[in-house]
């Protein structure tokens, strides 16, 4: 397994609850479970570490951090300022073709049926990406990649544990709908109601089950 491949297959891992929140990691515990050398291990830990999939747990141990309500309500309130400006932004950008491998990434979520429900809480939030990346705002979009790093983990949690694949997948067909007809403003809306609700839904699961 190369050093790029253990990367993927350690973060993925992660993303499905093969490695749950709480987990304390090191190199010679995944060295054995992936039956690779310490090297790649280290490197792959490093930049889990870098994208704050994993953090400090003593000297020479990283853990995947838990979830949290305080955490989860930050990243969506964050969404609800960073992405409707990027929506708005790219608006005048997004082409017929751009807009067709959007419908690409969401027929594809559909069609097949072998992804894990992390695998598609990633898918999802691409479709929201490409729609941003027409925005041509670097620093935006460099901001957006970071929040979607450390919002990763919740929407895969989200899909497994809230069964909220369907809510979500339909309004992505509703948004994508709207920017074909030129809707700005309602388009704009949906995305806000999209992130506040799936947000507030999923803040309050996560205070239950700390109660």
């Amino acid at each position: 397994m190369t050093k790029a491949s253990l990367y993927q297959q350690l973060k993925q891992d992660i993303r499905q609850g093969v490695w749950p929140a709480g987990t304390v990691l090191n190199q010679q515990k995944l060295s054995e479970y992936y039956q690779v050398s310490r090297i790649p291990v280290r490197d792959a830990l490093q930049q889990l570490k870098a994208e704050a999939l994993l953090v400090m747990a003593g000297k020479a141990s990283l853990m995947v951090p838990p979830l949290t309500a305080a955490e989860a309500e930050e990243l969506y309130q964050i969404r609800l300022q960073l992405e409707p400006m990027a929506l708005r932004r790219a608006f005048p950008q997004l082409s017929f073709a751009l807009l067709g491998q959007a419908e690409d990434l969401l027929q594809r979520i559909e069609q097949d049926q072998h992804l894990s429900a992390a695998d598609r809480g990633a898918l999802n939030w691409q479709f929201h990406l490409m729609l941003y990346q027409a925005s041509h705002c670097p620093h935006l979009l460099r901001l957006l990649h970071s929040l979607h790093q450390q919002v990763e983990r919740y929407l895969g949690f989200q899909e497994i544990s809230l069964n909220y694949a369907d809510t979500s997948h339909q309004e992505h067909w509703q948004l994508l709908e709207l920017l074909r007809s030129q809707q700005l403003d309602a388009a704009v809306t949906l995305l806000q109601q999209h992130i506040q609700q799936a947000g507030e839904l999923l803040v309050t699961h996560l205070r239950q089950l700390s109660t």
